[in-house]
């Protein structure tokens, strides 16, 4: 599902949102007259089968989705809402020029009664239901859609206009909605692939390996040629395609607030401090002086941790702070409790998922979960585990969700869970729910008591003192470099600097690394004058000034071994290390330990039970799909040879294999060969149309 909404997102639903926004500003406004931003040049920007598109029809596509986002929202968009309008019109233009000929070549279309049905029919579109649903209720009304059309004669034109630009959008989504059916609907799982699948499911052995990593030989010992690399790439090339990219090394010099900025600061939020302890109307003296929003209720478990602490000396009217987050200074006034119509808890999980929606890997992830669970009873500490076990992105948090309310925020039998416990700890039991399974840490129990605390938060800004000696630095570097030696040199006399590097950045790329809104960087490194070795002026990109060098250029049309060097040394080192491996463990007889003994340093035997071809973990070798068909191909009890597997050499011995047990009927996995096949055709559509309109999209240049 993941794939097709990828896929959807970039490639053409923008269609769906450009439908809803222009309904409801059918009913909430007039239209506004597009502007030009970027003015009248007629160059090309792209071309889509054949068809040349110009500039400034791609701008007035731009400022016509501008308009709908400045009337729904009421404020013009930002530097990342622009480019993801420019994505929607880019998309609109790939549908109505690549798509449309492959409807018309099918003869597909959707006729007025249809059209009809979608709007105030029987299946009326999500669009419509949306827009016509109301916001207070959650009740969708039709009578409401009639209602409105019944008066649509006594609309103003440029109303009248849009909702027929509407009903447009929502018949090409429909028609995207019907090609895509007809492909999905072309695929086919047969019995024969059905039972297949279910016997790589559900036949399990018990494997004993004996298995020699890579990382046993050093790689310092291993040399790789430009030959080899050369003839691996040549051997390989459909994994190493040409794409135009650019590779950076830069260094950065912070605008970050200096001691005297942060004292000045902090005199100012002392005074504040003073005003707000005297103001009658204190939430309002904090909205004016504040530079964050700051709740004024706060359950103890949603404070941050300094006024947490703070709560035994809390005292009507009492100021408390300042407490310094980052750089943001805060003060509080306590102004006494309430209590909540909900309840909000604070919990830590580890989640584990199945690898698939099976009823063995159902099974195989409450064994990793029990197992889990079962040492962070016996002691073990639970934030490392979330660390290296958790499917989710909490585990870098150590497992910490933050505070919640029980107000569906989470899944009901997680959250019927959480609330259910009268203390924090430990859940003594696994928590299943539709994403896996849940070990849950209660960190502070459900509470419905709020905290009025009336915060001002001040943060620290360079002064332009500041600025300006940040920007001296950046140009003084700059000014005594002027290629990449003499760049990696000065770095070296200069304290304090650290180089960062950025391999393969693409031309549209917006963020590079860690630094965002990158692109006059992009831009600068794919100039037709800059070169390799090339060093840039000074760029400001958020709070620090960047100096760069260019250190590579990879063309999609000439792919190069330096193109994919790291790589290709990886590949071709492991197939060398690969083959010491194999010539010292000869032919090898007698016990896995006593081979294993004889190879020496580096050589581990272990044996993994229950697994199967499908989904098969081989504990130190991991997920290896050529040692698992070997595996299986064998019969118990006898041996491999040596063989080079995804990270390193392996002898495997299934010990017991137990076939599937006979079912007469496999529909359950031709379902779910099919609904597989069906995500990745939504992939490749998208993929095969722009290919066969040989798109061109050349927006990089101008934006």
């Amino acid at each position: 599902m993941s794939v097709i909404n990828k896929i959807r997102e970039h490639s053409g639903v923008a269609v769906g949102v450009i439908a809803v926004s222009l309904l409801l500003f059918i009913v909430g406004g007039d239209l506004l007259g597009g502007r030009n931003l970027f003015g009248g040049n007629q160059q090309e920007v792209g071309e889509i089968a054949g068809q040349s598109i110009d500039v400034q029809d791609f701008n007035a596509k731009v400022d016509q989705l501008r308009a709908q986002y400045e009337q729904q929202t009421g404020r013009a968009p930002g530097d990342q809402e622009l480019t993801q309008l420019r994505e929607q019109a880019w998309n609109q233009l790939l549908f109505d020029i690549a798509y449309q000929k492959e409807f018309d070549k099918l003869g597909l279309k959707v006729s007025p009664e249809e059209l009809y049905d979608m709007v105030q029919g029987n299946n009326i579109s999500p669009a419509v239901r949306q827009a016509f649903t109301n916001p207070q209720t959650g009740v969708f009304d039709k009578s409401q859609i009639i209602s409105y059309l019944k008066g649509m004669r006594n609309l103003p034109p440029q109303q009248q206009a849009a909702w027929a630009t509407f009903e447009q959008s929502i018949s090409e989504n429909r028609l995207r909605d019907k090609y895509e059916g007809l492909l999905r609907m072309s695929n086919y799982a047969t019995n024969a692939e059905a039972e297949k699948e279910y016997q790589a499911q559900n036949t399990k052995a018990n494997i004993k390996l004996l298995f020699v990593p890579y990382y046993a030989i050093n790689d310092t010992t291993v040399k790789v040629s430009d030959s080899e690399l050369q003839s691996y790439l040549d051997k390989h090339k459909d994994e190493f395609p040409g794409v135009d990219s650019r590779s950076i090394q830069y260094v950065t010099f912070s605008v970050a607030p200096s001691k005297e900025d942060s004292a000045s600061l902090y005199t100012e939020i002392k005074t504040l401090a003073r005003g707000l302890g005297a103001a009658g109307n204190d939430s309002t003296f904090a909205q004016q002086n504040s530079d964050v929003r700051v709740p004024l209720y706060m359950t103890a478990g949603e404070m941050p941790e300094q006024l947490r602490a703070s709560i035994p000396t809390f005292a009507p009217g009492g100021i408390y702070g300042p407490f310094r987050e980052g750089n943001t200074y805060f003060i509080y006034k306590y102004g006494g409790t309430k209590t909540d119509t909900s309840y909000t808890a604070r919990a830590s999980h580890i989640l584990i998922r199945p690898t698939a929606q099976t009823d063995s890997a159902k099974a195989d992830a409450r064994r990793r979960a029990q197992a889990i669970l079962e040492q962070i009873q016996g002691g073990a500490n639970f934030e490392v585990l979330a660390q290296q076990n958790s499917a989710d992105g909490s585990a870098q948090l150590g497992g910490d969700l933050g505070p919640f309310k029980n107000n569906g925020q989470m899944v009901k039998p997680f959250e019927s869970a959480v609330f259910g416990a009268t203390s924090a700890g430990l859940i003594p039991r696994l928590v299943e729910t539709d994403f896996g399974y849940h070990i849950i840490k209660v960190t502070q129990p459900k509470t419905n008591q709020l905290y009025r605390v009336v915060g001002i938060g001040k943060t620290i800004a360079p002064s332009q003192t500041t600025r300006d000696e940040a920007l001296r630095k950046a140009d003084q570097f700059a000014s005594g470099v002027s290629n990449q030696d003499e760049f990696n040199a000065k770095v070296k006399e200069e304290k304090g600097l650290v180089v960062a590097t950025a391999e393969r950045v693409p031309e549209g790329a917006n963020q590079v690394n860690a630094l965002t809104d990158a692109r006059q960087l992009v831009r600068w490194a794919f100039e037709k004058k800059t070169d390799v070795g090339d060093v840039s002026e000074p760029f400001e990109i958020g709070d620090q000034y960047v100096v760069a060098v260019l250190t590579n250029k990879t063309s999609k049309d000439d792919v190069k071994v330096s193109d994919y060097k790291n790589e290709l040394t990886a590949k071709v080192r492991n197939q060398l290390k690969g083959e010491q491996i194999i010539s010292k463990l000869g032919n090898a007889s007698g016990s896995l330990e006593s081979i294993a003994q004889k190879y020496g340093a580096g050589a581990l035997v272990e044996t993994v039970d229950d697994v199967n071809l499908a989904t098969g973990f081989l504990r130190s070798a991991g997920v290896d799909p050529t040692a698992l068909g070997k595996a299986f191909g064998l019969k118990a009890g006898q041996r491999s040879k040596p063989f080079a597997g995804e990270a390193g050499v392996l002898i495997v011995e299934p010990t017991q294999i137990t076939p599937a047990p006979a079912i007469a009927d496999y529909t359950m996995y031709k379902t779910q060969l099919q609904q597989n096949s069906a995500a990745r055709t939504g992939f490749y559509i998208n993929e095969a149309i722009k290919e066969a309109a040989k798109v061109e999209d050349n927006r990089a240049r101008f934006y």
